[in-house]
C-alpha cells in the first residue's frame, strides 16, 4: 500500500525535514517514506493536498473520555463540584455499556478534530467489565491510544490483579497500548506509590499521576525524597508545585501535562507553561474532561499561548505545535514512531484547509494553526497511514446511531443519579 500526499504545504514538526511551502509526503505500508519537494510514485493513491497544510497530528496526554455523554454539563464547575458530580453522582451510575458509548464518541471527537494520538486516563472501574469496555471503545476507534488504567481511583485496596488483567489483554505495541494511572502521594501511601512504580515497572508500563497543590504541600519533593521519580511517569497539572520541585521533574527525566481551559476556569491556577520552561521542561497538552472545556487542541494550543504571553510575553507559535505533538509523543513514549513527518515513523498525519475563509489567506502556517485554527479545517485525517477522515468526514463510522445510543446513555444515567438536564443542577461539595 502506497499513499502520495502531493502539493501540500508541509510542517514536519521535524528540524531534519524542515518545512515546504509546497512538498509531497510518501506513504508505504502504513510509515512515512519520503519527505520532499517533489516525489515521483506512479503506482501509488494519489490525495491531492493543494491548500492543504500537512502536518503530523495531535498528540493529547491526557483526556477522560467515559464522561463525554455529559458534554457541557460542566461549563460552571469549579474542581470540587466537578468531583462531586462526576466521581460520586454519576459514576456509581455507569454500566459497561455507558463506558464503551462515551469512550468511542469520545475518541471519534478526537479524531475529528485532528488528535490522532490519545491517553485515555480511566477512572471509572466500577468493575473488570467497565476497564473492558473502555478498551473495546479505544479499540473499535481507528486511533492510536493509550488506555491509561486508573484502577485504584477511589479505592484504597490493592490494584495488582486488575493491573495485570488488563495488561494481559494488552500486551504488544499495536494501534492500542496500555499505561498505569498512579493514585500518587497525595492519595495513598509513600508505600504504595512505591509498589505501583515497581509493578508497572515489571509490566513494562509508563506511569501517569494527578498533582494539583496551593503551594502548600509538596508532593513531588516528598516522591523524589523517597527516590520516587522517574523518566516514565507523566505529572498532569502540577499546578502550584514550586520551582525547585520542577526541577526535580526534569532532573528525572519526567514529563507534564497541562490542560490549560480546565485548570484556569475550575481554579487549579495558571497553567505552568513558562516556569516549565525555565526548569528545563517541555509542557506537553491535553483536553482533561469535555463536561467542563472543548475537546479540541486547536483552543488548548490558543489558551496555553494567550496566558503564558499575557504573563510573560514568552512563547511563539512553534513551541505550541512542538507541545501538541513532539513534545506529547515523547511523553508517552511513543517518539519513534509519531509527534513529527519523520520517515520511518508511522504515518499519523492530518490535512488543514487554507481555502477556508476563517484562516485565508495563509501566510505563515505555524502562527495561522495556533492563532486561528479550529476543528472545520480539519480535513483529511491518517493513522498509521490508514484514512480515517476524508474530505471532512470520518470514514466507516455510523455517527447517527451512536449519537441516538449516547444520548439514551447520557438519560438513563442522569435519571438513575436524580440529575435534572435542564441546567439547573448544580453540585453541592461538603464544606469543611
Amino acid at each position: 500500500m502506497r499513499i502520495l500526499l502531493t502539493g501540500g504545504t508541509v510542517v514536519s514538526m521535524d528540524p531534519a525535514v524542515g518545512d515546504l511551502e509546497r512538498g509531497d509526503v510518501l506513504i508505504e505500508d502504513g510509515v512515512i517514506a519520503e519527505v520532499a519537494a517533489a516525489i515521483e510514485a506512479p503506482d501509488a493513491e494519489v490525495i491531492d493536498a493543494t491548500d492543504r497544510i500537512v502536518m503530523p497530528g495531535f498528540v493529547d496526554t491526557h483526556r477522560h473520555t467515559w464522561q463525554t455523554a455529559f458534554r457541557g454539563i460542566g461549563a460552571d464547575w469549579t474542581f470540587p463540584e466537578w468531583a462531586v458530580a462526576m466521581h460520586r453522582t454519576l459514576k456509581p451510575h455507569y454500566r459497561p455499556e455507558d463506558v464503551y458509548l462515551g469512550t468511542l464518541i469520545g475518541r471519534l471527537e478526537a479524531l475529528h478534530s485532528g488528535v490522532t494520538t490519545m491517553l485515555d486516563w480511566f477512572h471509572c472501574a466500577q468493575g473488570p467489565e467497565h476497564a473492558d469496555a473502555g478498551v473495546a471503545a479505544l479499540r473499535d476507534a481507528p486511533g492510536r491510544s493509550v488506555f491509561c488504567h486508573g484502577a485504584g481511583w477511589g479505592t484504597t485496596g490493592p490494584v495488582d490483579a486488575e493491573i495485570r488483567r488488563v495488561r494481559s489483554a494488552l500486551p504488544g505495541d499495536g494501534l492500542v497500548t496500555m499505561a498505569f494511572g498512579l493514585r500518587g502521594a497525595e492519595d495513598t501511601s509513600m508505600d504504595t506509590v512505591a509498589e505501583e512504580l515497581k509493578l508497572a515497572a515489571e509490566l513494562g508500563l509508563r506511569t501517569s499521576l494527578h498533582v494539583e497543590t496551593e503551594g502548600v504541600r509538596r508532593p513531588v519533593a516528598d516522591l523524589h525524597e523517597h527516590g520516587l521519580l522517574r523518566d516514565t511517569t507523566t505529572f498532569v497539572h502540577v499546578n502550584g508545585i514550586g520551582d525547585d520541585e520542577l526541577r526535580m521533574l526534569a532532573d528525572a527525566g519526567a514529563s507534564v501535562s497541562i490542560s490549560p481551559d480546565v485548570e484556569l476556569k475550575m481554579g487549579f491556577g495558571w497553567p505552568m507553561t513558562g516556569r516549565m520552561l525555565a526548569a528545563g521542561l517541555r509542557p506537553t497538552l491535553s483536553i482533561d474532561d469535555v463536561p467542563s472545556v472543548g475537546g479540541d487542541m486547536f483552543s488548548t494550543m490558543r489558551t496555553t499561548y494567550v496566558v503564558q504571553r499575557g504573563l510573560d510575553g514568552g512563547l511563539n507559535s512553534r513551541d505550541l505545535l512542538e507541545f501538541a505533538t513532539v513534545d506529547g509523543a515523547h511523553a508517552l513514549g511513543l517518539a519513534a514512531r509519531t509527534g513529527s513527518l519523520t520517515p520511518g515513523k508511522d504515518a499519523d498525519v492530518i490535512l488543514l484547509r487554507t481555502d477556508d475563509l476563517t484562516v485565508f489567506p495563509v501566510t505563515d502556517p505555524a502562527g495561522t494553526i495556533v492563532a486561528a485554527g479550529h476543528p472545520g479545517l480539519v480535513d483529511t485525517v491518517l493513522v498509521a497511514g490508514r484514512v480515517v477522515k476524508r474530505d471532512g468526514v470520518l470514514v466507516d463510522t455510523d455517527l447517527r446511531a451512536l449519537r441516538t445510543r449516547l444520548v439514551e446513555s447520557r438519560d438513563r444515567v442522569a435519571a438513575a443519579a436524580g440529575v435534572p438536564l435542564d441546567g439547573t443542577w448544580r453540585p453541592r461539595p461538603k464544606t469543611a
